[in-house]
């Protein structure tokens, strides 16, 4: 396995953890390949209702749906974490202090 380090506010993810990668029992792998079987089989049952030259209606991705009302309503999904905290006060609030610094300096080094 490759020599992974975990970002400092990111955890693990579960497929490079080596106690659940390796010691899998064989009901769990059951079960993977069972879920593995289902996503190929809808997705060739989706590729074939997209590739048909014979349709007539609107195909429908469940997937696609939610995906881009989860992009339109951003804020119903929102959950406020150290990091979007940080990303908010870097972005948001730093520039203002920088700007502000800037051109008071700047007034006072023309005088």
């Amino acid at each position: 396995m490759a020599d992974y380090r975990e970002a400092p506010l990111a955890t693990r993810p579960k497929t490079l953890d080596p106690a659940e990668y390796f010691n899998l029992s064989l009901d769990q792998r059951r079960a993977e390949e069972e879920r593995a079987g289902l996503r190929a089989q809808l997705k060739r049952q989706y590729q074939m209702q997209l590739n048909n030259p014979h349709r007539k209606e609107l195909i429908e991705d469940p997937a696609l749906t939610r995906w881009v009302y989860a992009r339109t309503n951003p804020y119903n999904h929102f959950r406020a974490t150290k990091k979007t905290s940080l990303l908010g006060g870097l972005f948001g609030v730093v520039p203002l202090f920088v700007l502000y610094y800037v051109l008071k300096t700047d007034r006072v080094w023309m005088r």
